[in-house]
């Protein structure tokens, strides 16, 4: 696989063909790996393109490992399956590994699961996805990492042209249009809109750090919403077309690679998810578990509470889940 993805990152830095030979030569490979690099990229569906002047990289790479690592900015190694009983599943057996730094990418989910252990319809046709990584970060600030995995899924469903907006604590969804009466659009979910994607993180440290951190993204991309549970839609229902999940997952990657590159980019991500937010400034009740909370969401606070003015005072939420109110009259 290491001998495929370089063949690619050869070919997509040139502007032309490339022989066979000088691929071998700046890939210190024999030309018969080169042959057998190509016929197993087209194997997965990677059609490289021979010519008589020598190979050249496809215009639109598939739905595949190396499809989505071609020209990827993101340090990640992908690992892809057609068929999966659950993306976290595998990332949490690769980091008993010791492994890091993957992206495990599948076209369906047999076994998937959400928050609070809730059923995820993950069918062929959606992105599924999950990211392994070791951030050297005190366990208090592993949140940010599901907040910024809501931001970068936000931030790809609007390059492929839907306006989608996040819903605390790990929801992205699109919001309704106001009538021309201005009534709310909340719903009958209490989501406040129609749900796009979900995001769920697991971990696991030692004392004050993180030991291995997996944040798993599951997006609606090209699905028919009513295969899909109550409430929820799709990209290609938002767009009217179908979206390139290759280029999607890429994106994805690629911005929630930049939002946890370093502390001080981690610093960033709870102005970055305000901005995009759609909890704020609403009418909310959140059950933690605990209790009840309910009143008016005015901010997020480090490392991703939410902030609550309520009846009794200021309460600071943590975790619980979220439901958008119909403001009173």
């Amino acid at each position: 696989m290491d001998t495929r993805r370089a063949l690619l990152d050869a070919l997509a830095a040139d502007d032309g063909p490339v022989s066979g030979p000088a691929l071998a030569d700046s890939l210190g490979v024999s030309r018969a790996a080169v042959w057998k690099a190509v016929e197993g990229l087209r194997e997965e569906g990677f059609a490289v393109e021979s010519t008589p002047e020598g190979y050249v990289a496809p215009d639109d790479p598939g739905y595949s490992g190396p499809g989505i690592a071609f020209g990827l900015d993101a340090p990640y190694s992908v690992e892809y399956r057609d068929r999966i009983a659950s993306t976290n599943e595998r990332a949490r057996e690769l980091a008993a590994d010791g492994k890091t730094d993957v992206a495990v990418v599948a076209d369906e989910q047999t076994g998937s699961r959400g928050r609070l252990d809730r059923e995820w319809v993950a069918p062929s046709g959606g992105v599924w996805l999950s990211v392994l990584t070791r951030p050297d970060v005190p366990t208090a600030r592993a949140p940010l990492y599901t907040l910024a995995a809501a931001v970068a899924t936000t931030d790809a469903a609007r390059e492929a042209g839907v306006d989608a907006k996040i819903k605390w604590p790990n929801d992205v969804l699109v919001e309704p249009e106001e009538s021309a009466a201005g009534a709310d659009d909340s719903d009958s979910t209490g989501r406040g809109g129609r749900k796009l994607a979900g995001i769920l993180t697991e971990m696991e440290g030692e004392a004050d750090r993180v030991g291995w951190l997996v944040v798993g993204v599951g997006v609606n991309a090209n699905l028919d919403p009513e295969t899909l549970p109550a409430g929820a839609t799709s990209l290609s229902a938002e767009r009217g077309s179908p979206v390139d999940r290759r280029r999607f997952a890429a994106t994805l990657l690629e911005r929630y690679a930049e939002l946890t590159a370093s502390p001080a980019a981690l610093d960033e991500v709870l102005s970055a998810w305000r901005e995009r937010a759609s909890t704020l400034g609403r009418r909310v009740r959140v059950d933690t578990g605990d209790g009840v909370v309910e009143g008016t969401a005015v901010d997020v606070a480090d490392p991703g509470a939410l902030l609550i003015d309520t009846d009794g005072g200021r309460r600071r939420v943590h975790a619980g889940d979220c439901e958008h109110l119909r403001d009173a009259e």
